[in-house]
């Protein structure tokens, strides 16, 4: 089964998660159906600022804006099966745990979660507040997943877009794509 899948991408800091993300959604377009993303104004201002460019014009995927209500994955008839939001702001997460659906990011979650299919929220802050740990606990009780944005050093990356791909293949994995990436005590090749 192909996946139909939004990705939402929030102002917090961590664009390079987005962007190895994206770019290795491409490169799993045969294993997807559809692609679809929604991205904050502030998310537009964080990526040119921290990458430098405007590259996630270029991504052969459907773009949405942030109050278009009438998107397909505005309502569970669409059947989006996944939504990825990377990073995710506390915001947007706090937004989502009370079921505050002021945008199209989080009318898509308040769909995902309603229809009981599958979020990941990569929270992309530290520390965390008192207050973000209950969102996420609120947000994990109604069927969500945090993958916090945390890299990991076994494979020994040597380049930022390599330490954010620690993190973007847990994200593959998660979603259940085939990828080639990093196991853990499995021969390198």
């Amino acid at each position: 089964m192909k996946h139909k899948l939004i990705v939402a991408i929030t102002g917090a800091s961590g664009s390079v998660y987005a962007k190895v993300l994206l770019d290795k959604l491409v490169k799993a377009q045969a294993q997807l159906d559809t692609v679809a993303i929604v991205m904050s104004d502030n998310a537009r201002e964080v990526w040119q600022h921290e990458l430098g460019n405007t590259s996630y014009e270029n991504y052969p995927f459907k773009v949405y804006a942030k109050n278009d209500f009438n998107a397909p994955f505005a309502s569970g008839s669409a059947k989006f099966t996944k939504m990825i939001i990377c990073p995710c702001s506390m915001g947007t997460m706090a937004r989502i745990a009370g079921g505050i659906s002021n945008d199209l990011i989080t009318r898509a979650a308040d769909v995902i979660l309603k229809e009981r299919r599958q979020l990941i929220l990569v929270a992309r802050d530290t520390p965390y507040s008192l207050i973000h740990i209950n969102n996420m606990k609120t947000v994990t009780e109604a069927g969500g997943t945090i993958c916090p944005a945390t890299p990991s050093f076994y494979s020994r990356p040597q380049t930022i877009e390599e330490v954010a791909a620690t993190v973007v293949n847990r994200i593959i994995d998660l979603c259940g794509l085939e990828m080639d990436s990093y196991r853990w005590g499995e021969a390198e090749t």
